[in-house]
Formats: structure tokens, C-alpha cells, sequence
């Protein structure tokens, strides 16, 4: 069959879904990737086709920026330095209807722009996929799917963040009434569909079914009305080449800090590389950090302690830590689990990203006592971190638990073993439409 994937924003989205393409290429099924031009380059170098959609989003930050609301209004009186950490269950602002309205409109929209829905559907009723493959965040997928006939499957890169949303948006209408609250994704989306006879439903919000790499133990929405397609989170660090010192054991404990590879090409978390730096300065452990000069600042003297370096594949590097400190960002996550690595979790609140991935991570390993949720990204203290780093690397505990996750994640399905299921659902759920 014809399988078309549909990431969005940036490389670390497009490699949370490399290992299930390729699985689906090496069974023999023909694979594409459709994104904005930015991605051409990065998705012909791991190997597979682009199929370059939409114009190059050369302005997305600034944009993101802009539209970027101006205090968090779960809080919005209190100092950031005051407040109790954040937690997945709250979001939804107390207004899901109102939330999903400003993501439709500010977020939604900016990352899927009009060209792109155009130019995917174009490229749909050309290619003819029997399977489009959405990232969350690409609702071009299920628009082009819906007029072309494919079946379509929704894939989060970590939480189920936007089902957690349409479900307490679709309860507040329930309680409200739909005329008092129109469906903003409808007011969306519903003029692309209508040009080609097609309408909106809940399937082009939530897919036919969602391909779901979250672990068990991380928060799922109730009452989503989603079906889960649980599948085992693959890490995928992208083409490098790996230095000589990471394969010489260390001669003490080695941590990992990181902020990530998406956080280097957007907007960025508040915490800061030298508070990080600074809260491991003079530990009796070797550091890795994985900053360029950009982040760190020209000039910063680094501790003794501290290796620096642009960057490195956290697949080779974490099976030699004790730890890693991290922004919650989901290869950084997955990599972690896959090595049992114990994790310490320092979200941004930029947006509303925080609870797409990191807060839920943070949440979940917290209670499996696998790592610790340091502070948000605005309450980050060097004394913090290092306090919660000393304990973790103290504490046996946290290595057996985390142990324990690895072990657990063997018994999730591989992307290799889910690719039958998928062709049973795309049989299924695939419209035959005329040539």
C-alpha cells in the first residue's frame, strides 16, 4: 500500500515517526513524507522521499512569538517563583472550549497554513496513498485523507494532549449547547472539506485511529473517544557520527544535559544553560552537555567538570549515564526509557507545550519513582537542580525504577510489529473514490 506521513514544525517531529516509517518501507509498502520545504533536506537524509507541501515557514518563530499568549491564565496573579508546579490534569485553563479556541485559531492554524492544506490535498488526488499518517499538529493530514479516500491515523509525539482537549471541549457543549459554543475547528477546517464535498467530524479532529507512543503509565485523557494504537516509543537521533570518548567507559558518574534539538531551532525554554552548568559545577561527576555557543554564550567559562559538545546521539551516550537532565522533550524521553536511564525533568512554559509532552513525562516517571520534576523552566534555580541531582545519583532507587520502565517497554509492540494492524485498519477504514 501507499502510506503518506505528515509531520509538522520541525526535525524532532519528523523523527518521531522515522522508526514506524521505515517499518512500514521495509514490509514492502511504498513510503512518502509530506512537509512544508523546510523539512525536504532533513527527510531525503534519513532515507525516504519529500514530498515538499505548502511554502517554507522561514518566519514561524516570529509568528509563534507574536501570537505567544501573555501569562498563563492557570495562574495568572501568582509569581511563577511561588507557584506549585504545573500538572497534566489541569490543562484546559478551566475553559477547554476557550482553549481549544485559541489553539485552533493562534496555534493550530499557524503551523498548518492554508497553502499547505491546499497543496496536500493536491498532492493526495495525484499520489493516491491508501494511508495518510498525521502528526497531531498537521491537520492537513485528515483534510487530504477525507477528500482523497485514504485511511488516516493520528500520531502524537508523547501525551494526548489534543484529545484531553476536544474531550472537555465536547462536555462543556454537551453542558452549554452547541449553538452557544461552535466548534472552532469546524469553523477551520470545514471550508476546505465543503470545496471538495467532504464535511467535518470528530475523525478529522482525532483521526480514525491514533497511533499512540506514549507508555501506559503516562497520562491518558478519559472519556477521548480515541482508538489507541499503543506502539513502543523508538528513538531516533537522526544521521551523526559519534566521537571516539563516547565508547571509553567513564571514570565517574556521567550526566546528560540537554535542551534538545527542537528548543535550538525555536523559540527556546526559559531555563538557562548556565544555570544548568552551574548547578552541576564542581560534582564529582563528568557532564556531558550538549549546547552549542549560541545557547551557552560566547565566552562562558565552563566548569572543570563539563564537557561540551554541539551534539551527540543520545542513543550511544545515555547507556553510559547515571542520568540525564533534560527538557521533557520526547527523544530525550525515549532514549532515557529505552536505556533505564533515571530522568530530571526541567519543562519550558513557552505556550502550551509544556502539557504536549514534558508535565505528563515529569508526572508519570515521578510516580514510578524513574526521575523527578525539577521545576518549570521560569522557576528553575541552580540550587534546585543540583539538589534534586545529588538525591537522584544518591539514590539506588531511582536506577532499579528505572530499570524497571526498560524492562516494561520491551513488552510494548515494536513499530515492526504493529504494521499488520495498521494494514487491517486501512483496509477497513479506506474509501475506494474514482480516478
Amino acid at each position: 500500500m501507499r502510506v503518506l506521513f505528515v509531520p509538522a514544525i520541525n526535525r524532532s517531529q519528523l523523527y518521531v515517526m522515522t522508526p514506524l516509517a521505515w517499518a512500514l518501507r521495509t514490509a514492502g509498502h511504498q513510503v512518502r513524507v509530506a512537509s512544508q520545504p523546510d523539512l525536504a533536506e532533513h527527510i531525503a537524509s534519513i532515507g525516504l522521499t519529500p514530498a515538499p507541501v505548502g511554502r517554507p515557514m522561514t518566519d514561524l518563530k516570529k509568528d509563534m512569538e507574536e501570537a505567544e499568549p501573555e501569562q498563563d491564565p492557570v495562574a495568572p496573579a501568582t509569581d511563577p517563583r511561588t507557584r506549585a508546579r504545573s500538572t497534566q490534569a489541569e490543562y484546559g485553563w478551566g475553559d477547554p472550549a476557550a482553549t481549544l479556541a485559541h489553539l485552533t485559531w493562534d496555534f493550530y492554524k499557524l503551523l498548518t497554513p492554508d497553502s499547505m492544506i491546499d497543496d496536500l490535498v493536491d498532492y493526495a488526488l495525484r499520489w493516491r496513498p491508501d494511508l495518510i499518517v498525521w502528526n497531531t499538529l498537521a491537520f492537513a493530514g485528515p483534510v487530504a485523507a477525507r477528500v482523497s479516500g485514504a485511511a488516516h491515523a493520528r500520531m502524537p509525539w508523547g501525551v494526548d494532549a489534543h484529545a484531553q482537549i476536544r474531550a472537555g471541549f465536547r462536555q462543556a457543549r454537551a453542558e452549554r449547547g452547541e449553538d452557544a459554543l461552535p466548534d472552532p475547528m469546524e469553523q477551520w477546517l470545514g471550508p476546505f472539506l465543503r470545496r471538495h464535498g467532504a464535511h467535518f467530524d470528530e475523525e478529522i479532529a482525532l483521526g480514525q485511529w491514533t497511533i499512540d507512543p506514549a507508555p501506559p503509565w503516562v497520562y491518558h485523557p478519559a472519556d477521548a473517544g480515541v482508538h489507541y494504537v499503543p506502539v513502543r516509543p523508538t528513538p531516533f537521533n537522526g544521521p551523526a557520527t559519534v566521537p571516539d570518548w563516547v565508547h571509553e567507559p567513564p571514570t565517574r558518574k556521567r550526566v546528560c544535559l540537554t535542551l534538545g534539538v527542537s528548543n535550538r531551532e525555536g523559540h527556546g525554554v526559559e531555563a538557562s544553560p548556565r544555570d544548568l552548568l552551574e548547578a552541576v559545577a564542581d560534582l564529582d561527576i563528568e557532564v556531558v552537555a550538549t549546547f552549542n555557543e549560541r545557547q551557552i554564550g560566547a565566552g562562558t567559562d565552563l566548569p572543570d567538570n563539563v564537557r561540551l559538545v554541539d551534539f551527540v546521539p543520545l542513543s550511544v551516550l545515555l547507556p553510559t549515564c547515571s542520568a540525564i537532565v533534560h527538557h521533557g522533550g520526547p527523544g530525550s524521553f525515549a532514549t532515557a526509557l529505552e536505556h533505564g536511564v533515571p530522568q530530571l525533568i526541567v519543562n519550558g512554559t513557552y505556550w502550551h507545550v509544556k502539557y504536549w509532552g514534558s508535565i505528563a513525562a515529569a508526572d508519570g516517571l515521578e510516580a514510578r519513582g524513574a526521575g523527578v520534576h525539577v521545576a518549570d523552566g521560569d522557576n528553575l534555580t541552580p540550587e534546585k537542580l543540583r539538589k534534586q541531582l545529588i538525591r537522584v545519583l544518591e539514590d539506588p532507587s531511582f536506577a532499579r525504577n528505572a530499570e524497571q520502565l526498560r524492562v516494561e517497554l520491551t513488552g510494548q509492540p515494536t513499530p515492526n510489529e504493529i504494521v499488520p494492524l495498521l494494514e487491517k485498519l486501512t483496509a477497513a477504514h479506506r474509501v475506494a473514490r474514482p480516478a
